[in-house]
């Protein structure tokens, strides 16, 4: 099992929205707006690395608001 915690930034305005989006995604554990250089921190979980990736790359990404996303895989 991998866990990884993804950094999104959203458009200004955009961060309640999407957290509900984020949120109703199948991987997503939790979600949470933060202040900060982002705006909202998700929770995954996969199978595998490239399951997060997909993840993100297809899922997160894809979604209207986004506008940038930092990935980091938890080690322990």
């Amino acid at each position: 099992m991998v866990h990884a915690f993804i950094m999104v930034k959203t458009a200004a305005g955009e961060s309640e929205g999407l957290l509900a989006e984020i949120r109703g995604l199948e991987s997503v554990v939790d979600a949470h707006i933060v202040a900060g250089n982002y705006d909202i921190i998700a929770e995954i979980d996969g199978q595998e690395v490239y399951d997060v990736l997909e993840t993100v790359s297809s899922s997160v990404q894809g979604l209207g608001g986004v506008s940038d996303t930092k990935t980091y895989i938890a080690m322990g």
